[in-house]
Order: C-alpha cells, then sequence, then structure tokens
C-alpha cells in the first residue's frame, strides 16, 4: 500500500484532570500515565507505522505553543502541527485533516487518533491498525476499531457489529450497523450481554476520496465552508487566515453526527489489545502500583490510617492525608482539588463555578 498518515487530535481541555489539567496544558500534554506526555506516547505508538513527516496533530490556539514543543521533541515537522482558532468540535477538525492529507496524497489513506488513550499491548495496536490501512485502501469504507466491553459502561457511545466482512492478516472485520449514544446502565448491561456492542473509542480510518465524498453528502455546509483552507493549501497559501475566515462560520458537531451515524459504509474490527480512555482521576488506579491499603501515591505524599485514596502532589509539597478513604487529592502550585472518588463527575460543574468567578480563568 502507499505510505499512511496518521491525524492526532489533540485538543481537548481533560477537565476532569483538574486542576493538574489546564486550557493551556491539559491531559494529553502530561505524564498522567507512565513517564511521557499521552501525546508523545501516542505519537511513538503509531511511529513504526507511520512516518513523522506523515503525522500530523490537529490543536487548539490555546495550546499550540506546548502542543509544538512536545511535537518537536518527537520529531514531528513544525508546519505539521495545526491549531485550530476555535473549537469546533472533531466534524470540523476531520475535515480539516482531509484537506491537510490531500496536499500530500490525494487518494491517502490516513487514521483519526485521539491523543490521550492508554494502550499498554503496542504490538497488538499496530497490528490492527495495519489491518485498518489495509482494508481502507482496498474498499470504499470508513474503518473503525471498536473496543469489546468489559463492563456495561455508560461513558462510552456504542458500536453495534453486524455480518463479517473479511478477514485481512488473520483478523476479522464486520459490518458497523449502528452507532449508538452513550446509554443508561439497562441497556447497557443489554449491549454487553448480547456480545453484538462495541465501545465507540473515536479511532478511524478512511482514505481521502471515502472521507471526501461522505462529507459532501452528509455534511455539505461543513465542507464548503472548508473550501477556503482547501484552497490556500492548493495555492500553497498562509494557512492561519484561511482556518480563522472558515471556522467562524462552521457549525460545532462531532464527527458520529455529521458523518458516522448517517454512513452506511462503515467497517469495524474488534480491538485485539488493551485500551482505556483514562477519563478521570480514578483511572490511575488501574495504571499505577498501590500500597497495602490501595492508596495510590504521587510525590511527596503520605496517607495514615486511609485507603483507596488517589494522592497527587506538585514538586516538593508536602501532602498528608489522615483517616479518610476513597479520596483524590491534588495538589498543584496554585491550586488544590479534595474529592471523593464517587464525585468525580461533578469537577466539570466546579469548573464552570470558577469560571464565572471574577478572574476565575486564571486557575482553569
Amino acid at each position: 500500500m502507499t505510505q499512511p498518515f496518521a491525524v492526532i487530535i489533540a485538543g481537548g481541555r481533560g477537565e476532569r484532570f483538574w486542576p493538574q489539567s489546564r486550557a493551556r496544558r491539559p491531559k494529553h500534554l502530561l505524564a498522567i500515565v507512565g513517564e511521557k506526555p499521552m501525546l508523545t506516547q501516542t505519537v511513538e505508538r503509531v511511529r513504526p507505522l507511520v512516518s513523522a513527516e506523515n503525522t500530523f496533530v490537529i490543536t487548539s490556539a490555546l495550546q499550540a505553543k506546548a502542543v509544538r514543543e512536545v511535537c518537536a521533541a518527537a520529531g514531528i515537522p513544525a508546519a505539521n502541527v495545526v491549531a485550530e482558532p476555535v473549537g469546533r468540535d472533531t466534524a470540523a477538525a476531520v475535515a480539516l485533516a482531509a484537506a491537510l492529507v490531500a496536499q500530500r496524497d490525494p487518494t491517502g489513506v490516513f487514521a483519526v487518533l485521539p491523543a490521550d488513550h492508554v494502550i499498554k499491548d503496542e504490538a497488538a495496536y499496530r497490528e490492527d491498525l495495519r489491518v485498518a490501512f489495509a482494508v481502507a485502501q482496498e474498499k470504499p469504507v470508513i474503518v473503525t476499531i471498536g473496543i469489546k466491553p468489559n463492563e456495561p459502561a455508560t461513558g462510552f457511545g456504542y458500536i453495534k457489529k453486524g455480518a463479517g466482512d473479511g478477514a485481512y492478516f488473520g483478523c476479522e472485520t464486520f459490518v458497523a450497523e449502528a452507532f449508538c449514544e452513550k446509554p443508561d446502565l439497562e441497556t447497557a448491561i443489554v449491549y454487553v450481554a448480547t456480545g453484538s456492542y462495541l465501545w465507540n473509542a473515536g479511532m478511524f480510518i478512511w482514505s481521502v476520496p471515502v472521507v471526501t465524498a461522505g462529507l459532501k453528502q452528509h455534511a455539505p455546509a461543513l465542507y464548503e465552508g472548508l473550501a477556503p483552507v482547501r484552497s490556500a493549501l492548493e495555492k500553497n497559501l498562509p494557512l492561519m487566515p484561511a482556518l480563522a475566515r472558515a471556522y467562524r462560520k462552521l457549525e460545532k458537531i462531532s464527527i458520529d453526527y455529521a458523518l458516522l451515524e448517517k454512513s452506511r459504509n462503515v467497517v469495524v474490527i474488534p480491538a485485539r489489545f488493551d485500551w482505556d480512555d483514562v477519563g478521570a482521576w480514578p483511572a490511575l488506579a488501574r495504571h499505577n502500583a498501590q500500597d497495602a491499603q490501595g492508596n495510590v501515591l504521587r510525590g511527596r505524599v503520605f496517607v495514615e490510617q486511609g485507603k483507596n485514596n488517589i494522592v497527587v502532589s506538585h514538586d516538593k509539597h508536602l501532602l498528608a492525608v489522615v483517616g479518610a478513604d476513597d479520596l483524590i487529592v491534588v495538589h498543584t502550585k496554585d491550586a488544590t482539588l479534595v474529592c471523593p472518588k464517587n464525585r468525580v463527575q461533578d469537577i466539570k460543574a466546579l469548573l464552570k463555578r470558577i469560571e464565572a468567578e471574577s478572574g476565575g480563568r486564571r486557575w482553569l
């Protein structure tokens, strides 16, 4: 096959990892799991399949400086890091990605990948991605990689797996019958029990002609809205002015709503690798060593007569927890969070209150 491309979406805010994750340096720029920023881990994970020259990173204007620093250290050319002037969700990012790849190869195959997931079995991941690239090059289809659920999670969308669609390199592929919204618990239990549903991990692989045709058919206003960007790329004109003009008018919509749920040419590959979206602080317990009482401790921290806590301290600051269980306690140089593990979803509401305060944005 021709040389594939990868486009990594690195514009999220990672709010549920506040106060470490901030607007200018969010989750994917932090070593939440492992020793390197999660974006670096994502780049290195695909590197044996996709060269640095063929790897793009789409981020936000607010994060651009920090993202460029991480990407430069990973060997990605500066021109391959593109900052959206305003956030317009994933459909706009995908349409921009297609334009960037098309400039290099009008028939190129590329993967759209999140920047902040944890995958430890990298060899199996690359094998599945290799299958996805092969399918996307051979057939006019959209390929997605679905995760086999290990619990009835209500925080993920699901993909209904249909009839078999052939095998590549020993890996079965299936027709994706439907994309399902995040379910309630009863529905999620049914989904998992059938064995026919996979978690939607937001990994999509397609050729430029296929995704372009899909956007023209199902999201024509979005496609036409990016005409100034495509024109600038074709004429080698400065990209940022064209992005600024185009993005002001674009609808804010996810690629799932704009394209995936409306398409009838989607193929799903059940992942053969481990996966964790590491959505909030409790995820650290799945990836870090724990003491005898089940506490996860990072930095200069102590827990006395407490269990199942996650305690994270900044730099040399001493942080101590006494007689408490099931807490998240995170200290940074300018903010401290104390939160029961089962209330972590309320961090987003907290941040809205902080933002509403006079001068509150300094802590976001």
